[in-house]
């Protein structure tokens, strides 16, 4: 049996949703893949940190954080440490970087990637910011130290989009991509057809959880954004940067608009993609009317889609969760169990 310690930086929705994971299917992991999982140390600025070298109860863990108390109220082998520490002192495998994502700089959890890699420890993160901003630079600390890097997580949670385009689409010439990759505003938009106000219906996924209180990231385009400069660098070979994609978001669009592309048979979609041409890497980010019939004018809700357009297989289309916390704690379990497959 092949057994992988882990550390988690960052214990929010995604951290407790993947240790659910190993709460519930441990056993039926070990008994499929021949590895089982530990995680050794937790890291989160609200919740407490702690560690311990015989790994910690996934159960004790996520019935503590939900019951309220800090995680060093738990009786471990050491407590208090900072993300530095916890990844110099833990001994683990597998740092799985789970820290609050920033767009404009990637840190703190490009720092976190850096070390762990530097380290010789595998990673795993769902956070977009430090792999939108810095990719090419940590894949070579990490090829330099001879481990990977998991980043399946960061573009639609756990639907496994970039696991599709660099295996089993590798062959297949991968010319375009488009998709909506932003589940609040497609919410938000499925919802304006039923003649609701761009205000009501930011009220709405706010309540719901589905729009943060500054709803900018989603609205604005910045998150999908982010996204697209992820597909094109990791699938496409490009070297493109934030300021590369064209972005505009869905404030300006009303019911009126809606309403006027249901009279023509189209819907309006957020659509972010990305397209080869002889001379550059197009990238853009923007409200777009799709005819009913196109395979991303059907999904609805904060459900996520991506069409890959090719040249051996015409369009393959992936629908799917593009958040949540199990969705998404299952691409951190995707990612350990190519890591192994690779490794072995």
């Amino acid at each position: 049996m092949r057994t992988y310690k882990l550390a988690l930086i960052g214990f929010g929705n995604v951290g407790q949703g993947f240790t659910q994971i190993l709460r519930d299917q441990s056993e039926s992991l070990a008994q499929r893949f021949g590895a089982e999982y530990k995680i050794v140390a937790v890291c989160d600025k609200l919740k407490g940190s702690l560690y311990h070298p015989e790994g910690l109860d996934p159960a004790l863990l996520l019935d503590t954080v939900q019951a309220g108390k800090s995680l060093e109220t738990l009786k471990t082998e050491a407590s208090g440490w900072d993300a530095q520490e916890t990844i110099a002192g833990c001994g683990a495998d597998v740092l799985v970087e789970l820290s609050y994502t920033d767009l404009e700089t990637g840190e703190p959890a490009a720092s976190h990637l850096r070390q762990a890699l530097k380290a010789g420890m595998h990673a795993v993160t769902t956070n977009k910011g430090p792999i939108a901003l810095h990719f090419p630079e940590l894949l070579k600390i990490a090829r330099e130290n001879h481990v990977q890097v998991g980043i399946e997580g960061t573009v639609m949670s756990g639907t496994p989009t970039l696991h599709l385009g660099l295996d089993l689409l590798a062959g297949a010439e991968v010319q375009k991509i488009q998709g909506i990759l932003n589940g609040t505003t497609n919410y938000m938009l499925t919802q304006m057809e039923q003649g609701i106000s761009y205000g009501d219906v930011l009220a709405d996924a706010q309540e719901k959880g589905y729009a943060e209180a500054d709803p900018t990231g989603d609205v604005e385009g910045f998150d999908a954004a982010g996204k697209v400069v992820i597909l094109a660098n990791v699938l496409m070979g490009a070297s493109i940067t934030l300021n590369d994609v064209e972005r505009e978001g869905i404030t300006g669009l009303t019911v009126d608009d809606i309403t006027a592309a249901q009279a023509e048979g189209q819907r309006w979609k957020l659509i972010a993609g990305v397209e080869k041409t002889p001379d550059r890497i197009k990238a853009s980010v923007r409200p777009t009317r799709l005819a009913v019939d196109h395979p991303l004018a059907s999904v609805g809700g904060p459900t996520n889609a991506v069409t890959f357009t090719t040249a051996l297989l015409g369009d393959v289309t992936l629908i799917g969760p593009g958040a949540g916390r199990l969705a998404t704690g299952y691409a951190i379990l995707c990612d350990l169990i190519s890591i192994d497959r690779i490794t072995q």
